[in-house]
């Protein structure tokens, strides 16, 4: 199992940790190649050598956008002007691209919906594109949370400018490269003071920032007066799978990466070490959380109902059990696991659905087989199978269900039959 430790003394923004994946080895050639069809503007990774408190030979990435590459010259960007024009916009301070650039994208913007489909329709893996959306979901998640909005009417500026959508996608299709299990993250520096948007006045972290925190990330506040944690580096660590380093990993590659910024006491640097765990029977993806709840007066169909919207919302796995309880009464014990990041949705979900009055939460750990999907031919077509691997061998074949329901359905065929055929 592979593992990335993120240790920071500098904060955390996407492009801190686009380069800590590059200096891990990721080709920036071969991430501009795949990630130039991405969106119509034309951009360009690129790397230098960066020194800093004694610390040598770290690594500095950045995001140039070409039609305007007259204005990087000089301009080791502080974001001086507002950090939202609009706070319903998540921001990067650690960027370097220009006024100029920002005035171009704000005219612009994106929303959810637009980056969505721009990869949605890519030639990237599927587990990158899902792992991108998952990002910018969680980004949306938070912007529509502190303004009040659904996730369908937040307007990217920030984030859906193309440093941050390079950052962000970037960084997924570095962490698939690297064929990285789960990071673990140390507690992250936050700066202090506040900062000024078109809102008014905010303290830092940035209330995106903060809502990404919140989803389980650990932080060590400092008396540096700047935005330290970006929402784009927040939401990538927030939404990566996590994983503990276990005695007897091992070591076998680092990169210091460095912000664009200088801090007043110390370097900005984020370094990441790639392990190798000696735990490869089994994957401990992550710690989860099982929500529960006995409910006694609510009907069937509505608990159906909500059932599937906790799948439908990210729900790891939704299951009811029938309980005897107080009173002689017959009721359903609903049970959720769901990663700590989407504890807050799911849990919203079941007070406002259902007629239970309280939640019960504990903390577990999960062990899962590592997996990869495969199409297989069979007589009847194509189907999508989920392999779990254990110790190198493969263990279970999980055919894709509504696949070869719907084949079965069009051969007019048992649907064991198919299923059968894809195993």
């Amino acid at each position: 199992m592979k593992i990335i430790r993120f240790d920071s003394v500098g904060g955390a923004s996407g492009d801190m940790i686009l380069g800590a994946l590059i200096g891990l080895g990721v080709s920036k050639d071969e991430l501009n190649k795949e990630l130039a069809p991405l969106i119509p503007e034309h951009f360009h990774i690129v790397t230098d050598t960066k020194s800093s408190y004694g610390i040598n030979a770290g690594i500095q990435a950045k995001v140039d956008i070409h039609e305007h590459a007259h204005h990087h010259h000089g301009h080791d960007h502080e974001h001086k002007h507002a950090p939202e024009e609009e706070h319903s916009q998540p921001h990067d301070h650690e960027h370097s691209h220009s006024h100029g650039h920002h005035h171009h994208e704000h005219s612009h913007g994106r929303n959810y919906k637009d980056i969505e489909r721009l990869i949605s329709v890519s030639k990237l893996p599927d587990e990158v594109k899902d792992m991108s959306l998952k990002v910018f979901y969680a980004l949306a998640e938070a912007e529509g949370k502190v303004h009040g909005k659904p996730v369908e009417e937040v307007h990217f500026h920030e984030v859906g400018a193309v440093d941050s959508i390079v950052d962000i996608v970037g960084c997924c299709l570095a962490f698939y490269k690297l064929k990285v299990d789960a990071i673990s993250v140390s507690p992250l520096p936050t700066g202090s003071g506040t900062f000024e948007c078109q809102h008014g006045t905010y303290p830092l972290p940035a209330p995106a920032t903060l809502e990404m925190l919140k989803r389980g990330l650990q932080t060590a506040p400092t008396d540096e007066p700047f935005e330290m944690v970006t929402p784009t580096g927040a939401a990538l660590l927030a939404i990566w799978p996590k994983a503990d380093i276990t005695s007897g990993s091992k070591a076998v590659n680092s990169a210091d990466s460095f912000g664009q910024r200088e801090m007043k006491n110390r370097p900005n640097l984020l370094r990441a070490t790639l392990y190798d765990t000696e735990q490869i029977s089994c994957q401990p993806d992550s710690s989860a959380i099982i929500l529960e709840a006995n409910i006694d007066d609510c009907s069937s169909e509505i608990i159906g109902y909500t059932f599937d919207r906790l799948l439908e919302s990210g729900a790891l796995d939704v299951w009811i059990t029938p309980v005897h309880m107080k009173k002689n009464r017959c009721g359903m014990l609903l049970s959720v696991i769901c990663e700590p990041s989407n504890k807050e949705k799911l849990l919203e979900i079941v007070l406002t659905e259902t007629s239970t009055l309280g939640v019960r939460e504990q903390l577990v750990k999960r062990h899962c087989l590592k997996r990869r999907f495969e199409k297989r031919e069979t007589p009847f077509g194509e189907v999508k199978v989920k392999i779990g691997t254990l110790n190198g061998k493969d263990v279970t074949v999980s055919p894709e269900f509504s696949n070869c329901a719907k084949l079965a359905r069009e051969h007019d065929v048992p649907l064991k039959d198919v299923i059968n055929a894809a195993r």
